[in-house]
């Protein structure tokens, strides 16, 4: 005999409940002829593609529209680090940002960061440059400046800051190196 579900309609009691992935489910995932999805909770859900790639998406709504983000592949990413990725994004929906947009706004910020910046001017000038020069440099800019602003964005450094850097690599005794860098 079965059970009656809210709307009235019989549920049989072998009838399958969804449930949570787990690492066993997801191992044990089979590629197919096409892409098809494992469902987790709370909108999380793991692509597995012909190709044998498993992909971890999140279905979410935000200002009415329904949006994917995705979260990274398996096992990269595994199911404990994406629940908590999709936790985290949901909690930047209830706050009312759009995670897609954060994550946007953060590679752009990348992109601007001290690091990026002089990678690019170095780019530029390596051509002029003799190889023995461009190698000074770049181990100057990767021992004694990016460790401590490297990743800082351009638009918030002060001179204050580099300055800092400097006064770091004169403390060591390194006079002709501060003053290069």
């Amino acid at each position: 005999m079965g059970v009656r579900g809210s709307a009235g309609h019989q549920i049989s009691p072998t009838s399958e409940i969804p449930r949570a992935l787990t690492d066993a489910a997801i191992r044990s995932a089979e590629r197919g002829p096409k892409p098809y999805k494992m469902h987790d909770e709370d909108g999380l859900f793991l692509v597995v593609t012909p190709a044998g790639g498993r992909w971890w998406r999140l279905k979410y709504r935000f200002e009415r529209r329904e949006k994917l983000l995705a979260l990274g592949t398996y096992p990269e990413v595994p199911l404990k680090r994406a629940r908590e990725k999709r936790d985290e994004a949901r909690r930047l929906v209830a706050d009312g940002r759009d995670p897609a947009a954060q994550r946007r706004a953060e590679k752009r910020a990348l992109v601007s960061s001290f690091e990026a910046v002089a990678l690019e001017w170095m780019e530029q000038k390596t051509p002029t440059w003799t190889p023995d020069h461009a190698t000074i440099v770049r181990r100057l800019l990767e021992r004694d400046i990016f460790p401590w602003i490297g990743s800082r964005p351009v638009a918030i450094l002060h001179a204050a800051d580099v300055l800092d850097c400097l006064r770091r690599i004169q403390r060591r005794g390194a006079l002709e190196t501060a003053h290069r860098a």
